[in-house]
């Protein structure tokens, strides 16, 4: 059985533009995430309070916080990596965050600087922060599946790291494949694993599509019960520290997708092509998803 209904988290002004070269002005994000907004999209990662000299393409975070739009049926969320971080988030008005470590000892080190050990020990004290401050939080886990650096990871490593986020206080797990590598075998290893333990409503699934696998991963959660998935607009995205890493699977061929199969989303699939169109008109490049390809040879 599969769900009826799913729930898309937009990444694409976070994830999406965190490894752009091309400077994206604050107006034009703002313009971007109220696009989003408008087509449906109900969970947005908005932006990160991590230091401007990590990702400079987020230096504007405080301003793109305390300018996102007021509204009782989205939630905006941001990235926050440690305490100096939550007490940003708090001071922008953010209501749901997110804190990020992996099941690789190698790309955690690489990407922030600390252990897995360490990383959780400072999470612990942020996501405590946050709920004494009204915040929910999510958690991800990168390299779920594949590290660049270690290769195949496995589903044990996974679950450890999860069960430890959801004891601290997060609400959700995001099972994240950094780098793309992954099939829906390895989908189904580690979910099913996840499952034994946890209930399918804490657990997304984050895909990236470097080999071009991200659909047939999300097919593969949904027939494990799935159903929450996160996309970026104009599959936008890329990480810094992992090397090779493609752009997140698309929110419009993940919206295209579900719509042929009869599954419930409430965004407008047109309306997310024309908000990845505003960010394309910055970046002066074609996006990388099929939808766009499709509509931009349909004139």
């Amino acid at each position: 059985m599969l769900p009826e209904r799913v729930r898309i988290v937009e990444v694409g002004p976070r994830d999406g533009l965190q490894n752009e070269s091309t400077p994206v002005p604050t107006p034009v994000k703002l313009e971007f995430i109220r696009a989003l907004a408008d087509a449906g999209l109900r969970h947005i990662e908005a932006t990160s309070f991590v230091h401007p000299k990590s990702v400079p393409q987020l230096a504007d975070a405080d301003e793109v916080a305390r300018q996102l739009p007021q509204s009782e049926t989205c939630t905006f969320s941001a990235l926050v990596p440690n305490e100096r971080g939550i007490e940003r988030a708090l001071a922008a008005g953010i209501t749901r965050i997110a804190v990020f470590t992996a099941a690789s000892e190698t790309f955690t080190q690489k990407n922030i600087g600390m252990t897995i050990d360490e990383s959780i020990s400072v999470f612990r004290g942020v996501i405590r922060r946050a709920l004494e401050g009204g915040l929910t939080a999510r958690a991800y886990v990168s390299t779920s599946f594949v590290c660049p650096y270690e290769g195949p990871i496995s589903k044990e490593k996974v679950r450890q790291v999860a069960d430890r986020l959801l004891e601290i206080g997060a609400d959700e797990i995001a099972v994240s494949d950094t780098i793309g590598a992954a099939a829906p075998t390895d989908v189904v290893a580690v979910v099913e694993h996840l499952l034994e333990k946890h209930p399918p409503d804490r657990i997304a699934l984050h895909f990236h599509n470097t080999y071009g696998t991200a659909p047939a991963n999300v097919l593969a959660g949904l027939q494990l019960g799935i159903s929450t998935f996160d996309g970026s607009a104009g599959g936008l995205g890329g990480c810094p520290f992992a090397p090779g890493a493609s752009g997140n699977v698309a929110t419009e061929d993940l919206v295209y997708m579900f719509d042929r199969m009869g599954i419930e989303t409430g965004v407008r699939l047109e309306k997310v092509v024309a908000a990845a169109a505003i960010i394309a008109a910055v970046l002066k490049r074609p996006l990388h998803s099929a939808q766009w390809r499709r509509l931009q040879t349909c004139g």
